[in-house]
């Protein structure tokens, strides 16, 4: 995985923000998930973006972060929601 990949959210994704943190509803399994006000941010750019590129790009300048952790931290979270089939990687 890298920062050149496209993403999209998954058809069978219900997103809902309550008090700044996202609550993820993966309706094929049923299965909630919550995020951050730090990753409810990375999953809003996610699914206005689509571009990791576009998507690091951004969160660098909204969060005062090292590049290399920023970079290393969304493809981490990126991972963990394709696992959970609650993005697709093209």
């Amino acid at each position: 995985m890298s920062l050149d990949q496209m993403i999209r959210v998954s058809e069978d994704t219900v997103f809902r923000e309550l008090a700044g943190e996202a609550i993820l509803l993966q309706l094929d399994a049923g299965m909630y998930y919550g995020l951050d006000p730090v990753g409810t941010r990375l999953w809003q750019l996610i699914a206005e973006r689509g571009n990791l590129r576009d998507v690091f790009e951004r969160a660098r300048e909204e969060f005062d972060v090292d590049p290399a952790t920023l970079e290393r931290d969304l493809l981490s979270l990126v991972a963990q929601l394709a696992e959970k089939n609650l993005v697709r990687l093209d």
